[in-house]
């Protein structure tokens, strides 16, 4: 049985990870201040970012949807494994050695989730040396003919199915994987008896890797006219493939696509292969299903797909359709997502009926490039298509046109662009900018009036209720008075860089009488925990003390941007904590300044005397704290 990790190795391994660079093979992020990365939100979907990662605390939280935690905690929710099997996979990217309680081991090795990956993994290490083989002939022959040389296989990791029910079977049985294991995997298939076989037998194989570059499943091409399966084969839905949240291609583009602001969406394997070997190498596809809602989503994060983004900034999706009804129909598909993009969109079509793939055998390399240069915004082409199919030569031909085309341009948020667009379908019509623009225009309205119908209907009946869920107070809905922000600050600075203030100052802050109550609360908690200052899950303890529906504050907190540049993060730090105290020095100088008035109008000689060394006391105080 496995046993617990012991504490200490994982606050280790806590520490020796940077969460940012876990989080990064997930999500782009980019600067948010000193110390702090943010990017857009991995658990819910959002068009502008609202996902902070710091590294310094070794936390993340969405200021969206509330969703926060540490590494371990990401890679739970990510990737769906368990708290134990997280620990083991981040102790061994750092090289540390795990201790477990009770004489027990790694859970790992029996996780169902690292045995799948590992029989993947062997899988694509069988597949791959295949290739060299005798009996490959036909699938080198097939890589050939599109173009692909030796290297070209290596770099994509490309392998060969032997034409046999069981060659993987045995293979991977000798290396401990069971048939189960292997089933589970989608490597094997069940026949009507029960018995197992390859699933991928007489194809070229190629691996369908993850964002982090983890082999999650396969790809296969039949070579040969005897087998009555589908022309690709693609591994069914398992614990850790899932067809409609996986890109082919991602692994190797997500850097240049970060980095580049542009994803190009082509159609298949080999299209990614031909346009990465081109010199696209932000080309990526879907494994066997249609580009949806989920894809898009994977794209945005790794894009950095914002809301607002300025013209410098805004990034690029451009996706190439085979001309064919097929092509044409992905077309349509594409389009109808196209407003979840805050990106720009484009369409690229090669001419005589080639997919770049093809495109790249007939014309070469730079024939592909000019494809991606040559790209059109996505609403003139789907404009100019629903154009095709009128005859313009006629009025009714052009009404019915007009008619077809302005829900297209209806449906552009952008405001000057929509204009653009009324005023380029009058000249492709030969019709009125004003007519245009009111079809335009009654076409937005019709919309608007279905989608009210539809959100009607979705209302709760009369009389349905649903309990409250409990309510966490945000960091959003702190009055903004003066006061109010430098405690708050004040509360950052301690929680994210509680050694850069220093004990000392920090010690005294929690002594400081607090105006906000919700925030004298979080001051209460720091104060608790004086003791762990700086230590290993520093904020998760203060969050643990607070009470129900402040924790998430405490998380917010912590991850919030600090509004300063790094070099000057001691001075800030320490100059707003600093403040803190001053300023509660003063009242209380103030309050001992008024007794003194009373004692004073009472005759209390020896209290006026008492409270006037005093006073003095915290006078020499402030000026101590000030550096004076």
């Amino acid at each position: 049985m496995p046993g617990l990790i012991r504490r200490s190795d994982i606050d280790e391994v806590r520490s020796r990870v940077n969460i940012a660079d876990i989080v990064g093979d997930y999500v782009t992020l980019k600067s948010a201040g000193v110390g702090s990365l943010k990017g857009l939100c991995p658990f819910h979907e959002e068009r502008s970012p609202s996902f902070h990662v710091r590294p310094g605390v070794g936390r993340y939280h969405c200021f969206g949807c509330g969703e926060d935690g540490d590494v371990f905690t990401f890679l739970q929710r990510m990737d769906h494994v368990s708290f134990q099997e997280a620990v083991e996979r981040m102790a061994a990217r750092v090289g540390i050695e795990l201790h477990y309680e009770d004489g027990g081991g790694p859970a790992s090795d029996h996780g169902q989730r690292a045995r799948l990956l590992a029989a993947n993994k062997a899988a694509e290490e069988f597949f791959r040396a295949q290739l060299a083989e005798p009996g490959a002939q036909p699938g080198r022959d097939f890589l050939g003919g599109r173009g692909f040389d030796q290297a070209a296989a290596e770099r994509f990791g490309v392998g060969y199915a032997p034409k046999s029910f069981d060659a993987l079977k045995n293979a991977l049985g000798r290396q401990g994987f069971s048939a189960e294991e292997l089933t589970a995997a989608g490597l094997l298939s069940t026949g009507d008896r029960g018995n197992s076989y390859d699933r991928f037998r007489g194809r070229v194989i190629w691996p369908i890797r993850d964002v982090t570059g983890t082999t999650v499943g396969f790809g296969a091409r039949k070579l040969f006219d005897d087998d009555q399966g589908p022309k690709y084969l693609n591994t069914p839905e398992t614990p850790v493939f899932h067809k409609s949240q996986v890109l082919y291609g991602l692994d190797l583009a997500r850097r240049d696509i970060a980095k580049g602001k542009q994803v190009v969406i082509v159609e298949g394997y080999t299209d990614v292969m031909a346009c990465h070997l081109a010199g696209v190498t932000t080309a990526v596809a879907t494994c066997g299903t249609a580009f949806g809602v989920d894809h898009i989503k994977v794209v945005r994060r790794v894009l950095g797909d914002v809301e607002n983004a300025d013209a410098t900034s805004t990034g690029e999706v451009v996706f190439t359709f085979d001309p064919d009804e097929a092509g044409q129909r992905a077309a349509s598909r594409a389009f109808a997502e196209e407003q979840r993009f805050a990106a720009q969109t484009f369409v690229a079509v090669a001419p005589d009926n080639l997919d770049p793939c093809d495109l790249r055998i007939h014309r070469g390399d730079e024939a592909v490039r000019q494809l991606i240069t040559g790209r059109k915004p996505m609403f003139e082409f789907m404009i100019r298509r629903r154009l095709a199919g009128h005859d313009l030569e006629t009025v009714e031909g052009r009404v019915a046109a007009l008619r077809a085309a302005a829900p297209v341009v209806a449906g552009i948020r952008d405001r000057s662009l929509s204009v653009g667009y009324v005023r380029n379908l009058a000249g492709w019509l030969g019709m009125d900018p004003t007519e245009v623009g009111r079809a335009v225009t009654s076409a937005a309205n019709t919309a608007q009036r279905s989608e009210a119908r539809v959100e009607g209907r979705s209302e709760r009946p009369t009389g349905e209720t649903e309990a409250p869920a409990p309510r966490e107070v945000s960091l959003t809905e702190l009055p903004t008075d003066p006061i109010t922000r430098m405690e708050r600050d004040a509360l950052m600075a301690i929680l994210q860089y509680p050694e850069t203030v220093g004990a000392g100052l920090v010690g005294k802050a929690v002594e400081a009488r607090f105006a906000n109550a919700t925030l004298a609360v979080v001051r209460d908690a720091v104060r608790a925990n004086l003791e762990h200052l700086g230590a290993g899950e520093w904020l998760q303890r203060v969050a643990d003390d607070m009470p129900a529906g402040l924790g998430t504050l405490v998380t917010q907190l912590g991850v919030a941007p600090i509004p300063e540049r790094r070099e000057q993060l001691t001075s800030y730090c320490q100059g707003v904590v600093t403040s803190l105290i001053d300023r509660d020095l003063l009242r209380r100088k103030g309050e001992v300044l008024g007794a003194m008035q009373r004692a004073r109008a009472d005759g209390d000689h020896e209290r006026e005397l008492a409270l006037s060394r005093q006073s003095a006391a915290l006078e020499s105080e402030r000026r101590e704290l000030r550096g004076e």
